[in-house]
């Protein structure tokens, strides 16, 4: 074989290797693009606190990762349209939920409970009217004589009717606000870490609103970082994951989530209130339960006043 021949196809090999090098270090230069769903209303800032910490994960990251774009869709989008275009991965390359069996089978989880699984602990919206009634609820059994609303997708409607409560849906979250003021239903369940400023928005338009004083429902529901099953997915996936357990090892996680706790919960009265524990049968056996620094029992919180 000529000399001259050898010698060009080692210069092409070493001309396609040097290409390869430089597309991959020009990838690697380009911020990696977190682009999330916007809020599901102007007075929604219930995911703030999530987006805040994707931030701190993501610099926390940087030095080994390199740079990062976050974004809102520009789109107005249910969470469930949401989910779906996450899926084909189009318009947004993430989105924050509750987590159940179907999600995880159809988008990749980040499974750290992002807030400690606050979000289960749930508390009710109601109106003034109803609250007589409700100071005659003792048991489970009684609760399941008032009607409680959850939005047409959510797992929590799942979940309660799982365990014989009477629920009522609605198309979209804002909706809820405005059937529970007309009566469509009793009861509005909401995470303790929504209930407090949805009250204070809602008490704008439906001034007869009031947070239910004595009753509290749990189960256990992490909300997650989800991301979509495919290459690319995974790589920011797995960027996410790396920069939440760095913040959980250097306590920056704990700090982050105490703050967000004590803003929450400062005018919510949950001392000695009546506690119905509900299964939840929607959960995977990949659910971090036993790895208990990733949740809050809330024990100094519930226990009742001396």
């Amino acid at each position: 074989m000529p000399k001259t021949y050898l010698r060009w196809t080692a210069i092409c090999k070493f001309g396609a290797a040097l290409l390869l090098a430089c597309a991959g270090l020009a990838r690697a230069a380009e911020p990696m693009r977190y682009i999330h769903p916007p809020p599901e209303s102007g007075a929604d800032v219930r995911m703030n606190y999530y987006w805040e910490l994707l931030q701190a994960a993501l610099e926390e990251t940087t030095p080994k990762w390199g740079p990062y774009h976050i974004a809102i869709s520009t789109k107005v989008i249910t969470a469930a349209r949401a989910e779906l275009l996450l899926a084909a991965s189009t318009e947004i390359t993430m989105t924050v939920r509750t987590t159940s069996t179907e999600r995880e089978k159809t988008l990749q989880a980040v499974m750290i409970p992002l807030d400690k699984g606050l979000t289960g602990y749930r508390l009710f919206l109601t109106k003034i009217s109803t609250q007589q009634r409700l100071n005659q609820v003792r048991s489970l059994q009684d609760l399941k004589e008032f009607s409680v609303g959850q939005g047409i997708n959510w797992i929590d409607a799942d979940i309660l009717r799982n365990a014989g409560l009477n629920v009522v849906t609605g198309p979209t979250y804002d909706s809820l606000f405005a059937m529970l003021d007309a009566n469509r239903f009793d009861l509005f369940s909401r995470g303790i870490n929504e209930i407090g400023l949805e009250f204070n928005f809602a008490t704008g338009r439906h001034s007869d609103l009031a947070i239910e004083k004595s009753l509290m429902l749990y189960y256990p529901l992490p909300r997650y970082f989800f991301f979509s099953r495919s290459a690319e997915g995974d790589r920011l996936a797995r960027r996410v994951e790396e920069g939440l357990r760095l913040l959980i090892k250097n306590g920056k996680f704990d700090k982050r989530y105490q703050a967000f706790k004590r803003s929450i919960l400062v005018d919510l009265q949950l001392a000695g209130r009546r506690i119905f524990r509900l299964p939840n049968p929607y959960l995977s056996a990949a659910t971090p339960l036993a790895e208990r620094e990733l949740w809050d029992t809330l024990d100094a919180e519930l226990k009742p006043t001396p």
